[in-house]
């Protein structure tokens, strides 16, 4: 696959792009803000339209060998997943879709399950200064705004193994979709819920120096959450904890308890009525009441 930017794209017959709500991102000023010779990103490309920016990375870091700081970004992907295969639809340039290529070669393999709630701390943080939105996070992957009075959610993350020494990490977050525009009930958007700033190249901007930050003070503590200040960090921002919860469990099993923390190997602990702590590692997690 050959990348070009999607403001070299034409959706319309009549223009470059038909809605002048939600403009092209600008992949060369996007890289010009973003690669620099001692940062972690090295390579942006954006592309108008694919099936997956997960799959698409996966694959190249195979078949490429890619180094570690490639990012890949989309305007639309028509066959996006999320957690357990779910899709994830969106229309075109209403959002932010991408996924980056990590190596962390100097962490143990054990501690890499601390990427995605890694990804949901930084990209929440993006978003709050960038966009002055208060973004909480749902364990494991979830990113969560205010709409009304109601809580939602407006974006997830999906990470996966590229190799024995890769992992691609896959973004999406509704940006300007509107009422009318979504995919159920319960999604939101930032647009929605009341954010100072929509523009999509100032807010990917801001999410993957972020992630820039923290993944390099997560590398540089050896993937320790407690010392890199991630465990702590995540919890604050965790709106899962707290909460009594209903763990749906591989297996066709199910959990409930109060969400009390969330542990060093990055398991949410639920306190159940049998009066026994209980880590859970994977599973859909459903909020049960308010926190």
């Amino acid at each position: 696959m050959t990348p070009r930017d999607s403001s070299d794209a034409s959706d319309s017959p009549n223009g470059r792009w038909s809605d002048l709500d939600r403009p092209p991102l600008n992949g060369t000023a996007l890289r010009r803000g973003l690669v620099r010779d001692e940062g972690l990103w090295r390579q942006v490309d954006v592309v108008q339209r694919t099936g997956s920016t997960n799959s698409d990375l996966v694959s190249r870091a195979a078949e490429e060998g890619l180094a570690e700081g490639v990012v890949l970004v989309a305007e639309e992907q028509s066959a996006a997943r999320g957690r357990l295969d779910r899709q994830w639809t969106a229309p075109a340039r209403s959002g932010l879709f991408f996924s980056v290529l990590l190596r962390p070669a100097e962490v143990p393999v054990a501690r890499w399950g601390w990427l995605p709630l890694l990804t949901g701390v930084a990209v929440a943080t993006g978003l709050s200064r960038v966009a002055g939105v208060d973004t909480a996070l749902k364990w494991p992957n979830d990113l969560l705004v205010t709409v009304g009075d109601e809580e939602r959610k407006t974006g997830g993350i999906l990470a996966e193994r590229a190799g024995d020494d890769g992992v691609v990490i896959g973004v999406g977050v509704n940006v300007s979709l509107r009422a009318d525009e979504l995919p159920v009930p319960r999604a939101g958007s930032l647009a929605l819920a009341g954010a100072a700033n929509t523009d999509r190249d100032p807010l990917l901007r801001g999410v993957l120096r972020s992630l820039e930050d923290w993944y390099g003070r997560w590398r540089e503590a050896g993937g320790d959450p407690a010392a890199s200040g991630l465990q702590e960090t995540y919890a604050a921002g965790c709106a899962t904890l707290g909460r009594t919860v209903r763990a749906e469990l591989p297996g066709d099993r199910s959990l409930v308890g109060e969400a009390v923390a969330v542990d060093g190997d990055g398991r949410l602990v639920l306190a159940t009525e049998a009066g026994v702590q209980e880590p859970v590692g994977a599973g859909d997690i459903v909020h049960l009441r308010p926190a």
